[in-house]
């Protein structure tokens, strides 16, 4: 849990201001469960119920845990590094005992606790104090209102991520959260599709309010009302007890579920069917080496170097992908053309088929090659728009497609065109003269449709409206 005993000086810098800690749970992108072979399968790659399950991840009697998935350990390594963390050598898992419909063993195997040493420990990220991050299985999903049980996740490797009560706001939480998920999702660590739960400690400090801590709320939107809501309720009436309580979104309100139990109600034991895991310092430089440099490493970087606008730098960087397609493209094309190209055009074509830019095969190669055909003039921009859409699944060397496809220039040919279009479109050419000057739009689109997208669309403009006039 996040530590509330907060030093006078901190007292003195945020009076008055709620303190907020938050604990961060999510799916690590990882194949296999934690502790056996079955798949790791939750969020949008979720199975039906009951299917992939064995003795081990449903707590049948006799039922011993394999090694710890090492490429969950691994994953969890990289999140500590990248938030700045010190990483411990030796970690040791403990059994956290509760009773709960969803915990087949009636203990949760986890590296936290008072006798735990966490994998990572006394981070930053973004000015935000790092408490820990921890490796631990998840529980199954129990409906309360059927009782029915679904195994399918329990033992999946979640990773819990626990701040230090920085936060004073819930718009800071909020901003800080995306920083976060922009930053994971560089390292491939979690699972996106399955999004992030988080447990919000709020106490005031000011009203001598003790900690509430509201338990799984899933959604940032949920989040930052929930963390409104209850700083209203502790302003108005000072909690003396610690409580855990629940989100209800419908009614936008919390509820208690409990008094604050302690770390002894959980009755933490080390796990005597786990060795204790041991990570050299070697492996550790290893993977600190193979992790990406941060968005925000980037976002200085494309500001200060390359002198892109900040606004045009925030979206490149939201995605590892499309930053690192945009320095490549940036070595052969100015920048200035590369950005409506990569942030409108190519997360355009990739919106409309519902593709992330790792979930297809885009080389650099070929997208620089398309940019050099269209500064060229060897086709028009709407070819090149066109054979961009067809790079998805998988890229090719434009220089064909551009040979079938070369842009018409000649102004005679465009000249042809211009006239057939005027003499099919007397109404648009009526409207025009009216005084509707966007009907010369689609006339020009008309010229581009009869061309195959290869006229000169400056050339086809000047000619219609010399046409016309």
């Amino acid at each position: 849990m996040p530590p509330f005993n907060i030093s006078r000086k901190e007292r003195e810098e945020n009076n008055g201001c709620p303190r907020i800690g938050l604990e961060i749970h999510a799916y690590l992108n990882t194949k296999e469960k934690l502790f056996c072979s079955c798949p790791a399968e939750h969020g949008a790659k979720h199975a039906k119920p009951n299917t992939n399950i064995c003795p081990t991840c449903t707590g049948q009697p006799g039922a011993k845990p394999l090694l710890p998935n090492s490429e969950a350990v691994k994953k969890v390594t990289q999140i500590g590094l990248i938030l700045n963390c010190k990483i411990d050598e030796k970690l040791v898992f403990q059994r956290k005992h509760y009773s709960w419909p969803d915990l087949p063993k009636g203990f949760q195997n986890t590296i936290s606790g008072p006798y735990a040493t966490p994998n990572a420990i006394k981070g930053k990220f973004e000015e935000i104090k790092i408490t820990e991050c921890h490796l631990e299985e998840d529980p199954a999903a129990w409906n309360p209102e059927t009782g029915e049980i679904d195994y399918n996740r329990s033992g999946s490797p979640l990773v819990e991520i626990v701040t230090d009560p920085d936060f004073t706001s819930s718009e800071q939480v909020i901003e800080w959260l995306k920083k976060l998920l922009i930053t994971l999702d560089y390292i491939k660590a979690i699972d996106k599709t399955s999004g992030i739960k988080a447990d919000v400690n709020v106490s005031l400090p000011e009203k001598k309010s003790q900690r509430v801590e509201i338990k799984n709320i899933n959604s940032l939107t949920n989040i930052k009302k929930a963390i409104e809501h209850e700083i209203q309720r502790q302003s108005k009436s000072p909690v003396k007890i610690q409580e855990t309580r629940m989100y209800d979104a419908e009614k936008n309100q919390t509820k208690l579920m409990r008094t604050k139990e302690n770390a002894q109600d959980y009755r933490f034991i080390s796990e005597p069917d786990l060795p204790a895991l041991k990570i050299s310092k070697k492996e550790i430089e290893k993977i600190k080496s193979q992790l990406p440099e941060t968005p925000q490493t980037k976002l200085k970087k494309l500001i200060k170097k390359h002198k892109i606008e900040k606004k045009h730098a925030e979206i490149l960087t939201k995605k590892l992908e499309i930053v690192e397609l945009f320095e490549k493209t940036i070595q052969e094309i100015n920048p200035k053309r590369a950005i409506p190209w990569i942030t409108v055009e190519l997360t355009g074509a990739l919106n409309y088929v519902k593709k992330e830019l790792d979930q297809i095969e885009i080389k650099a190669e070929h997208f620089i090659e398309l940019l050099k055909l269209v500064e060229t003039k060897a086709i028009t921009e709407l070819k090149a728009k066109e054979i961009l859409r067809q790079f998805i699944p998988k890229s090719f060397s434009p220089k064909k497609a551009a040979k079938e496809n070369a842009q018409i220039s000649n102004k005679k040919e465009i000249e042809k065109l211009t006239k057939k279009v005027i003499q099919e479109n007397p109404k648009a050419v009526e409207d025009y003269k009216a005084g509707e000057k966007n009907a010369i739009n689609f006339l020009i689109g008309q010229v581009m449709k009869l061309s195959n997208k290869r006229a000169d669309f400056k050339g086809a403009k000047e000619l219609l409206e010399r046409e016309l006039s």
